[in-house]
């Protein structure tokens, strides 16, 4: 005799719930996190180039905004702090200085914004299909990345332009302190993500982190105004160390190092390599901790979209 359906349910019942979500701990569990992204790395390029296409999408200059916007944020900041508040005065080719330190910083902006509402924006996939969460992030990462390109490939000709192209080996401190800012930037937007799930109000609390970053990095003023100013209120000389060892502070003074040819050695901390070599060292523990941190909240996204 076939059983009834009541039958069947009450074994349903009985038998032990099994969970459909690695666990979150261990290197093994992060081990099969990777290996788990790594597989759907095709989505997360379609991904990617969705999210490009997206934003510009039936604008009639199209991916010429990713050029524009950086150019109306130099002109703003060189009208008004470098001329009208004289912030120039202090800095040669001003205009190269803060074009450089702009450039770093938006990969960061784009990337801790981009990812924040990623995992929301994504609500109707993360829902009916199992997927690695991680990719809406990552995809928001990957889109900052191209942007970024984009805007160094428009440095270099403003170098060229404005005869100070940047022949010397500095270029290659471009690699750290990009590294520098992929890493914190992925890191601040994996936590972000996740927690944007359960408090929404983590969108306008990525603005204000975006905003305070950007005045507490060396981008419009000099990394030796703060050393001067710290030294004439008699702060102890740790107090500039503390200000330094900021990962953003040390990405942008990275990025005028490579692009910046006016600058001199008075105009950076001593053992900058080092520093830098440190950070991405703390950051990567950084990614690690806030990638388990994510995994951990993932098992109820689709439950709290």
């Amino acid at each position: 005799m076939s059983d009834t359906t009541a039958e069947r349910f009450a074994r349903l019942a009985a038998e032990p719930l099994v969970s459909t979500v690695a666990p979150s701990r261990g290197v093994g569990s992060w081990a099969r996190s990777v290996k788990d992204i790594v597989s759907h790395r095709q989505l997360l390029g379609l991904l990617v180039r969705r999210d490009i296409k997206s934003r510009y999408k039936d604008s009639a200059l199209g991916l010429m905004w990713t050029l524009i916007n950086p150019l109306v944020q130099l002109t703003v900041y060189y009208t008004v702090m470098g001329q009208f508040l004289g912030a120039a005065r202090g800095i040669e080719d001003f205009a190269l200085y803060i074009f450089s330190g702009l450039t770093i910083y938006v990969l960061f902006s784009e990337t801790v914004s981009g990812s924040t509402g990623s995992v929301l924006a994504n609500a109707g996939l993360v829902k009916k299909v199992y997927v690695p969460r991680e990719v809406f992030p990552l995809a928001a990462t990957g889109s900052a990345t191209f942007t970024f390109g984009m805007q160094v490939v428009v440095l270099l000709i403003a170098c060229i332009v404005l005869g100070a192209p940047p022949l010397s080996l500095d270029i290659l401190y471009f690699v750290p302190a990009t590294l520098i800012m992929l890493i914190f930037g992925t890191a601040l937007g994996l936590l972000l993500a996740g927690l944007n799930v359960y408090l929404r109000d983590m969108q306008y609390l990525s603005g204000i982190l975006i905003m305070l970053g950007m005045w507490s990095s060396p981008i419009v003023y000099g990394w030796t105004m703060v050393r001067d100013t710290f030294a004439i209120a008699g702060l102890p000389a740790w107090a500039v160390d503390i200000y330094t060892s900021n990962p953003l502070t040390l990405a942008v003074l990275g990025f005028h190092k490579a692009f910046w040819m006016a600058g001199t050695a008075d105009d950076y901390p001593t053992h900058l390599l080092l520093r830098m070599s440190i950070a991405i060292v703390v950051g990567l523990i950084l990614l690690w901790l806030c990638h388990r941190a994510f995994a951990r909240m993932q098992g109820n996204f689709a439950q709290e979209l």
